[in-house]
């Protein structure tokens, strides 16, 4: 439902002031006149805007040139970089080797040194070696020395013998039946005796004497004998080296066994 509106006392007293206010003077109209002078702050805004404009340019050439710089810079220090790796990767590779070749060094100076202590023993085991020969040859020397020395007053010995026996041992063969032949041995006689049997005058008794020593041997008897007395009649022989008297020695023994038989 529709209230219907009625003038209140508000409403008159706006409708007054409304009517107040169009014939009174406006309040701006009161204020004093400013002259901003805008042309100048526009001139001077121009003038800031240039400046600001050649900062912001001056600046981003500053940047551009410091990042260049920069670019440059890092470039230089990776590039700087990449050559002292290099270089650090050469070093190494070289320091490496280095080690290698003084470890390589050091065993050939080992091994030279295990060659040089070996050849020394070799050389002292050498000398001794030497030494020792030196003494052997000096001992086979002085006992082949004494051996010819022996040997020549031996042979010297058979000779004076040989001098005497030659009479007797022609008397032997001549008138009693000695026969001395080989044996097919070297220094190796056989001395054959006939006449000894009565009985049979052409049976023949033997015995062989070795002189391959320096004493007679009496090596086999045929027939055989008593093995003492053919030793007594050898001992005989070696120490006065008178044939004549063993061959007799010997005849005995024969006739004595001849008698037995």
């Amino acid at each position: 439902m529709a209230v219907p509106l009625t003038p209140s006392r508000f409403g008159s007293s706006f409708s007054a002031s409304q009517a107040y206010n169009a014939n009174a003077p406006s309040m701006a109209d009161t204020l004093p006149s400013v002259d901003f002078n805008f042309n100048d702050l526009r001139e001077r805004m121009a003038q800031f805007t240039a400046r600001f404009d050649d900062f912001i340019d001056r600046g981003r050439k500053r940047v551009l040139e410091e990042r260049n710089a920069f670019r440059m810079n890092v470039a230089e220090l990776e590039e700087t970089h990449r050559n002292r790796n290099q270089a650090i990767t050469v070093l190494q590779s070289k320091s490496s080797n280095h080690a290698h070749t003084l470890a390589k060094e050091a065993a050939e100076t080992e091994e030279m040194h295990v060659a040089i202590r070996s050849l020394s023993d070799q050389k002292e085991e050498h000398l001794l070696r030497r030494d020792q020969l030196k003494e052997d040859i000096a001992s086979v020397q002085a006992s082949i020395k004494q051996r010819r020395e022996a040997q020549a007053a031996y042979q010297r010995s058979l000779d004076t013998q040989a001098r005497h026996n030659i009479p007797e041992l022609r008397f032997w063969e001549h008138c009693l039946g000695l026969r001395i032949e080989g044996t097919g041995v070297e220094d190796v006689l056989r001395f054959v005796y006939v006449c000894v049997d009565e009985r049979d005058a052409e049976k023949e008794c033997s015995f062989e004497l070795s002189m391959t020593g320096r004493e007679y041997e009496v090596a086999a008897t045929k027939p055989k004998l008593e093995r003492e007395s053919v030793e007594e009649a050898q001992e005989r022989l070696n120490e006065g080296r008178e044939m004549g008297a063993f061959l007799k020695s010997m005849r005995s023994l024969f006739v004595s066994q001849v008698l037995k038989a």
